[in-house]
This record gives C-alpha cells, structure tokens and sequence, in this order.
C-alpha cells in the first residue's frame, strides 16, 4: 500500500507491505522509502534451502506473494530489545537464487551493493524492486525492528528464515522494475 504519492523524487515515499505489482511499478530508481510491515531476514544458507524446496515442490514456510527479504542476520538483542544490530549484507551473493524466489512470488529485496544482470532482468520480468539499504548503521536500523520471530531453520542460528515487523525502516529504490538501476 502506498501511503503518500510521489511529487517529486527527493520526497520520502511510505511503503506498507506485502508489495503489490502496482505499488513495485510505481517506484522509480533514485526514490527514497520508508518501509513499514512485514519483511523477512535471511542469508545465503536460507536462499539455498527456500530454492531447494520450490525445485522439489514443497511448501514453503512463509506466503512468498508480495514478500520483501531483507538480505540480513541480526545480532542477539540485549535486554530488552527486539534484535541487537541489524545491517544489510552484500546482495550480490544472493544473486544466483533472487530468479527463482521473485517467480515464487518474492517482490522485494534489500541489501546492500550492486546485483547482477541475471537478476535485473528478473526483475522486470517479475515487477520487482531492490531497495539499498545503508551499511554501517546497522544499531539504528535496529530501532525500526518492533518484532522479530524465527519462521523456520532455527537450527541455523543466524541463518535463519527471521519474520520482522518493521516501521519506517529507511530505503533507496536501487533497481525499479523497468530495468532502471543506480549501479
């Protein structure tokens, strides 16, 4: 759901998700967003497994329609907290499963750092955004964390498949769903 229109490119766009086609559509590179809503955290070992069980048909441990996956691993939470720090990690080594998570239905990816042609391309095939996120300030991304539960591979600990909900977590749209990139 979008929540304010765009005037103008500089203006902060209020994302609410899951993303809809329509709503990733109307997203332009260069556009900073705030993301409220539900999000999941994941890792490279997740990746492989999500994709191991859409090649064998099995069901997958979260409704990936309109879903956002942040590229990311929080560190244990102090008292108190919801999750301690929590940075994006480099995108580019989730590369070679995005394809086949954004046909299951994925909408959005955050990260940090440039991606692949491959994906790209699968992105405007499957009207998919890729938002930036900023490293180094993973405490103060931490504040936009209201919850944080384990939805399935505990046993991985850090790789673990991590449901958040989250509130005016900060963005860049760093790949549109017309092929537009800033990289």
């Amino acid at each position: 759901m979008l929540l304010k229109s765009r005037e103008e490119s500089r203006e902060t766009v209020k994302i609410v998700t899951p993303l809809t086609v329509d709503l990733a559509g109307s997203l332009a590179v260069g556009q900073k967003v705030t993301i409220s809503g539900e999000i999941f955290a994941m890792r490279d070992t997740a990746h492989q497994v999500l994709v191991d069980m859409i090649r064998s048909g099995e069901p997958l441990p979260f409704d990936t329609t309109g879903a956002v996956i942040f590229y990311a691993g929080p560190t244990p939470a102090k008292p108190g907290a919801v999750v301690g720090s929590i940075g994006p990690t480099t995108s580019r080594r989730m590369d070679r499963f995005t394809p086949e998570l954004l046909c299951a239905g994925v909408r959005g990816t955050m990260g940090k750092g440039p991606r692949g042609r491959e994906v790209a391309d699968a992105m405007v095939e499957a009207g998919a955004v890729y938002f930036a996120v900023t490293g180094g300030v993973a405490a103060l991304l931490s504040r936009c964390v209201k919850s944080c539960e384990t939805v399935a591979l505990e046993h991985l600990g850090p790789e673990a498949i991590l449901r958040l909900e989250i509130e005016d977590f900060p963005a860049i749209v760093a790949m549109d769903s017309r092929g537009g990139s800033l990289f």
